[in-house]
């Protein structure tokens, strides 16, 4: 069944009640809609010069989860159960949209053509003499930024997820007709309607992972 979109919009909630889950409702579908606006919500996190690096494959059809579940190691329910497994990929490349996000922005009042004609080709420059290890390094920390995103815009819907990342990095991109020299793996997210409540995790107090100067 196609679950009936509850948005919620508190804030404490959505961030307290996350849990991480691997057993989901088999029965809860997620409609190709509202899993636009979900993925639509999560790319509003930041990134490194507006880059959007994040590049999201939606494998929800059986034949697509049945190509997945040999790469997902230990995560097999997550796979199964799930309405779907989001894998995020960073683009190594992502710098070729740039003349689109920066002249979108110019159009719609966003930025004016001064600032786009002067940051452009700054930005370019630096992509130009930028080492592989530092582009990965970008992309990865934005695909983090989005998966984030991604997390609490699900719960916003009333959805859960769980992050992965014990899977065949090596091997997802060209299982599913990707270049992998393009395609930097991210993590998997499964989402779907948790079959039960999950149960809370340990967080270090601030007095050991905060300091003040």
């Amino acid at each position: 069944m196609t679950q009936t979109k509850t948005l919620n919009n508190d804030f404490q909630d959505i961030i307290t009640g996350r849990r991480s889950i691997r057993y989901y409702d088999p029965s809860v579908k997620i409609s190709r809609e509202e899993m636009k606006e979900i993925l639509t919500e999560a790319t509003l996190a930041p990134s490194s010069v507006n880059a959007q690096p994040w590049r999201f494959l939606v494998i929800d059809s059986p034949e697509g989860k049945a190509t997945l579940a040999p790469l997902a190691k230990f995560n097999q329910s997550q796979v199964e159960t799930s309405a779907a497994v989001i894998a995020i990929f960073g683009d190594l490349k992502s710098e070729e949209n740039l003349d689109e996000i920066y002249d979108k922005a110019v159009e719609l009042g966003y930025m004016p053509q001064e600032i786009r004609d002067m940051q452009i080709p700054k930005i370019k420059a630096h992509y130009a003499a930028a080492s592989e290890e530092l582009n990965k390094e970008t992309v990865l920390i934005d695909g983090g930024l989005v998966s984030m995103q991604l997390m609490l815009a699900a719960r916003a819907h009333g959805y859960d997820t769980n992050a992965i990342g014990g899977y065949e990095k090596d091997q997802i991109a060209e299982a599913f007709g990707l270049d992998k020299e393009r395609y930097a793996p991210v993590m998997l997210l499964s989402i779907g309607k948790a079959a039960n409540s999950g149960y809370p995790s340990v967080r270090l107090p601030i007095e050991k992972v905060a300091q003040f100067r």
